[in-house]
């Protein structure tokens, strides 16, 4: 999926010879301390930052310069750090706008996203800016899974939420994991829930992997030079 990725900010290198691959119905963590260039890479997978070096593919599908709605369409979601919901717009509105994503004709929300998320269908007639920052997290995820990704990528998506919620979210995760039927990229900094959810994992540390296999080889060891603060 990603080899030899290098990108930043103007001048400023962030990302160095990345190298990963996400298989499909696979769940993999990203980890690493704060500031270590996570985001950078999923903003880079979806084309919000160009990159220097290096190619990205997906599905048999070269997507080193596509456009980020190509990417979308393609088969990728993405929940960004942060609850990036259209305040203004309704709870529903907002759903109905990650369908753009969708190489389908559908225009509706699938009631499968309101089976996961029960709340929303409650609350789909009030705005997005009126709910509380978990219910507008919830919101987010449900809005990139609406097109029916095979690849969603989520950046700590339970990042400053209500535990409650976060107990929701994980139950979402973990039931996408069961179905088989699509694939997570998922920055976690819950080490518990990363390594109980994960298949493999990738550890990274400014800019570059520096560990990666599966949740069960992340040693004591790794976890205190890479990822204790």
């Amino acid at each position: 999926m990603l080899s030899d990725v290098e990108a930043g900010y103007g001048e400023s290198m962030i990302l160095r010879g990345v190298r990963m691959k996400v298989e499909p119905g696979q769940v993999v963590c990203l980890m690493g301390r704060n500031g270590v260039g996570k985001t950078t890479l999923m903003k880079t997978i979806m084309g919000l930052i160009k990159m220097k070096r290096g190619a990205i593919s997906y599905g048999g599908k070269d997507l080193t310069h596509a456009s980020t709605d190509r990417r979308a369409k393609c088969g990728i979601g993405y929940v960004p750090q942060g609850r990036d919901i259209f305040p203004q717009l309704t709870v529903e509105e907002n759903l109905l706008l990650g369908l753009e994503a969708s190489s389908s004709r559908i225009y509706s929300v699938p009631e499968r996203v309101y089976d996961m998320f029960p709340v929303l269908y409650d609350m789909k007639r009030r705005k997005g800016g009126d709910l509380s920052g978990g219910q507008q997290q919830q919101l987010s995820i449900a809005r990139a899974l609406v097109a029916g990704p095979q690849l969603l990528l989520l950046d700590e998506p339970m990042e400053g939420i209500q535990p409650s919620i976060v107990m929701e979210i994980e139950h979402v995760i973990e039931s996408i994991k069961a179905s088989k039927q699509m694939s997570v990229l998922l920055v976690e900094q819950s080490l518990t829930f990363a390594t109980s959810i994960a298949d493999y994992y990738y550890v990274l540390d400014k800019g570059s992997i520096v560990a990666e296999g599966s949740s069960t080889q992340l040693s004591e060891e790794q976890v205190k030079k890479h990822l204790a603060v």
